[in-house]
């Protein structure tokens, strides 16, 4: 049957994700740092605004750009938290999670031969999805030293004349490395320099640590040629909701209702009642969440430094990303090992693109017993290998 196949779609590789992880399931022997999720369940008082408009009867569909008092809230908080300003009636889409939102503003904008500029290590369906589109994904690839930051020198070079869209995911899926205002100038007046669009992952917004995230669309000049999303399953505890929403440009947001509203019509209206109790009586249980994840990753990094591991310090989301280049291995032989021999699964870094050769993606998202168990037989796995050599 491959010959009914669109070629583009039949070319790309399954999630290096997983792939990895069907090793894993029903085994429970195994201590899994892989998975991007909270480990805490929804708040309470969420679940249950949500089975009350269930009882009401709640279950029609709502606007295709979501319910009106939902954008509102959203509006709102984007003000209050990041500073920035969107017309909830006319510059916003709740939508199908965070994912539907990138595939929405990356079918909006991308024509075949189009190059996508894509900082590396990131999230790994932004190339794919600009595969389908016929679009060409152009890695950037940065590095440890620099906090895994986005350099004005790297995106300067990968710019070219067919140069249209810059993805940014800071914080960074999986690094946890962010960006600062100092960060940021330097790369905005390129972008502005170069008639660029930004696409601005911005999910993990909520989760930082030492310093507050600072958004690229308030910057001067930059809200008109950003499209942010963002959503509510990391730092609300919401990923089986699949609540996100998109805000952009009048003109870039209507483009974008227009693939949405003949593709999923609307986001589910029992899971928009949901998102709007989170953003209306959910930040201070946010708030505690964020708490927790910063005393695990203090413990994690810690932790990889005692076994000998070097290890970024990550500023922003909820993965660590240490270097396994001293053992000697590649990721995804140092995963395998890690997996059959110490029982405990991690996401070998190379399938996060350039840079991400020699790395291991952790979530902390999970308890303290598991994260101190997991290093533990990590450190007695790389002792073995260390006493091969």
């Amino acid at each position: 049957m491959g010959r009914y196949l669109n070629a583009r779609v039949r070319d790309i590789a399954p999630s290096g994700i997983r792939k990895f992880f069907d090793l894993v399931s029903g085994n429970k022997d195994i201590i899994t740092l892989g998975v991007g999720e909270p480990d805490f369940s929804t708040p309470w008082h969420v679940r249950e605004a949500c089975v009350y408009s269930l009882e009401r009867g709640q279950t029609r569909y709502t606007s295709n750009a979501g319910m009106p008092e939902l954008r509102e809230a959203i509006a709102e908080y984007l003000d209050r938290s990041f500073q920035i300003q969107y017309d909830p009636g006319k510059e916003m889409i709740v939508t199908v999670g965070g994912s539907e939102a990138i595939d929405l503003a990356l079918r909006a904008l991308v024509e075949p031969g189009d190059e996508i500029l894509i900082p590396e290590p990131c999230y790994i369906s932004y190339s794919p999805i600009v595969s389908i589109g016929g679009g060409v994904p152009i890695g950037i690839e940065t590095f440890a030293k620099d906090g895994f930051k986005l350099t004005a020198e790297s995106l300067q070079k990968a710019i070219t004349p067919n140069s249209k869209v810059l993805i940014l995911c800071y914080p960074s899926n999986p690094t946890g490395g962010i960006m600062t205002r100092e960060d940021w100038l330097p790369i905005a007046k390129i972008i502005e320099e170069n008639d660029l669009i930004v696409i601005s992952d911005e999910i993990y917004a909520e989760l930082t640590y030492d310093q507050k995230h600072v958004s690229i669309a308030s910057l001067p000049g930059m809200k008109d040629r950003t499209i942010l999303v963002s959503g509510f399953s990391k730092a609300f505890a919401m990923t089986g909701w699949r609540m996100g929403y998109v805000c952009a440009h009048e003109e870039l947001t209507q483009a974008m209702l227009k693939i949405h509203q003949y593709t999923v019509m609307c986001a589910p209206v029992m899971g928009q009642v949901a998102a709007l109790e989170a953003l209306k009586h959910g930040l201070d249980e946010k708030d505690r969440m964020v708490e927790s994840y910063n005393m695990r990753r203090r413990l994690v990094v810690k932790g990889f430094r005692d076994i000998g591991l070097d290890c970024h310090e990550p500023q922003g989301a909820f993965y660590a990303f240490p270097s396994i280049q001293s053992t000697g291995l590649t990721s995804e032989e140092f995963a395998t090992r890690l997996l059959y021999e110490a029982k405990v699964a991690a996401v070998p870094g190379n399938v996060f693109g350039q840079g991400g050769e020699g790395f291991l993606r952790c979530s902390y998202a999970t308890s303290v017993q598991q994260l101190t168990e997991a290093i533990e037989r990590m450190g007695e796995l790389v002792t073995k290998i260390r006493q091969e050599r």
